[in-house]
């Protein structure tokens, strides 16, 4: 296999450029980002602080402490698929990622379902994100008491100002982006050793409650989607949106290298900090096991309880900046789609939507659909207390389909590539890992499918496609020549 670490860089600013001219496209961004910037965006929208601190306590409310070893198999799972999909993001460099490979391994109307899926998973998640930064990370910060109604407001607010941030200027969306990942790793490394610390100086942890099920029973605990299996919900929630670092391809220095060792690294450190720090926060529950699986932010009352307020406060600080970071590269992913599609004509109102005032700014209008439709769905769901825990299995399931969807159209359109000298290769292991990837995906949809827990979601997933279906019909009857009108080159031209 190449090593995505130190596999040689071939392409310049100017063949990047040159792919999207290619493609029929003209380059509309200023290439502002490298290795660390890319890395950054993903590993800001995988974000293992608001995927722990929004799933942690359904985990012990469906699986224990015992469930954080989905985590590691998650961990492996996700990273087969990210090699996947490096070779894809290598081999079509263009801003819109799922869309735009499926437009061009089949077609344009098999594109836009991928990108209308895409779409709606970058919404749902949006929303679970940015709900999250209220609920378990500012509200307990400030001392707030937390309803759904101020939760609501205060998540719309928040996406107003993300959206500012990203219309104006990318470099400064980036620094911001880079500060957060950089005071994430640090405070979740830092966490990890201190609560360990306290726990073996001060005795108030108990190792343990790694095999303990907590308040679930142990009665038929790993059988066939039993409670263990539930617990794939950390892992399948948390670790998805690393492929967003495809999706400013556009934006990137030396795309098809730097993009899909960036997915893959984001994966891999995710993946090994979250698993010393989910390890830490159990042993720290101690015996207070159903005190903390009834709290409505268990990590923060774990943090509190080993290594005291005043560092609680301080991690709470840490998280809303990573949190809210989140959902900045989460919007601005979705942004990119929109404006992605638009310039190819495929959704209403196209021509706005293509509008890039700044060569370092982002697409206005497509940023505002992107901010708006996620308040518009934010504000009617405020009467609902359990909107959180709907959007995160809603943030789970999409992902997972469109992963799997993407790697089906690999394996159909593969026998069309032609090796470039600059194409990121997993040579002989290939194969190996393609299989890998899915059986996975395999596993996590049936742990998503089956199971009525996450029947909302499946509701979510299905609505989402009714609503598509009508976009699509109004689409097919106003702009059918653009919506079946082949765009680029084929495959084998990029």
């Amino acid at each position: 296999m190449s090593d995505p670490v130190t596999q040689p860089q071939h392409s310049s600013a100017e063949d990047a450029d040159a792919h999207v001219a290619n493609a029929g496209y003209k380059q509309q961004f200023t290439r502002t980002l490298g290795h660390f910037e890319s890395f950054a965006v993903a590993f800001s929208f995988i974000s293992i602080t608001t995927g722990l601190f929004s799933t942690f306590g359904v985990v012990l409310n469906s699986s224990g402490p015992a469930g954080i070893w989905t985590w590691p198999i998650a961990t492996i799972g996700t990273v087969l698929v990210a090699l996947v999909y490096g070779m894809l993001a290598s081999r079509i460099p263009l801003s819109g990622f799922s869309y735009q490979w499926a437009s061009r391994l089949a077609n344009p109307v098999v594109g836009w379902w991928y990108g209308w899926i895409s779409f709606a998973f970058l919404l749902s998640v949006t929303i679970s994100v940015d709900y999250a930064f209220s609920q378990v990370a500012l509200f307990p910060l400030l001392g707030w008491e937390y309803n759904p109604l101020s939760g609501a407001v205060t998540t719309a607010v928040v996406m107003v100002l993300q959206a500012s941030l990203i219309i104006w200027s990318t470099p400064i969306l980036t620094r911001i982006n880079n500060a957060a990942v950089g005071a994430e790793l640090i405070a979740m490394i830092g966490l990890t050793v201190l609560i360990t610390g306290a726990i073996m100086v001060g005795g108030n942890g108990d190792i343990g409650n790694w095999t303990s099920t907590g308040v679930v029973s142990r009665e038929g605990y790993f059988g066939w989607l039993g409670p263990f299996m539930m617990a794939f919900l950390l892992g399948a929630y948390t670790l998805v949106g690393w492929e967003s670092s495809a999706n400013l391809t556009e934006e990137t220095k030396n795309p098809k290298q730097v993009i899909p060792r960036a997915m893959v690294r984001s994966v891999l450190v995710s993946g090994i900090v979250g698993t010393l720090f989910l390890m830490a926060i159990s042993a720290g529950i101690g015996g207070d096991i159903e005190a903390i699986s009834a709290s409505t932010s268990p990590v923060a009352d774990i943090i509190g309880r080993t290594v005291g307020h005043t560092v609680e406060v301080v991690m709470l600080v840490v998280v809303c900046v990573a949190i809210f970071a989140c959902g900045l590269v989460i919007m601005t992913s979705n942004s990119r789609l929109i404006y992605a599609m638009a310039r190819d004509g495929r959704i209403p109102f196209a021509e706005t939507f293509t509008k890039v005032p700044r060569a370092t700014g982002g697409p206005i209008w497509a940023t505002v659909l992107a901010a708006a439709a996620a308040i518009v769905i934010t504000l009617g769901f405020y009467a609902n207390s359990d909107a959180l825990a709907g959007f995160l299995g809603a943030g789970t399931l999409m992902p997972a389909i469109l992963y799997a969807a993407t790697i089906v159209l690999y394996l159909a359109k593969r026998h069309k590539f032609t090796h470039h000298p600059d194409d990121f290769s997993l040579g002989k292991w290939e194969w190996p890992v393609v299989i890998g990837a899915c059986i996975w995906l395999l596993v996590e949809l049936s742990i998503l499918i089956f199971p009525e827990d996450f029947r909302i979601a499946q509701y979510y997933a299905l609505g989402t496609l009714l609503v598509g279906g009508v976009v699509f019909a109004v689409l097919w009857a106003t702009r059918r020549d653009k919506l079946v009108s082949e765009v680029g080159q084929d495959v084998d031209a990029l």
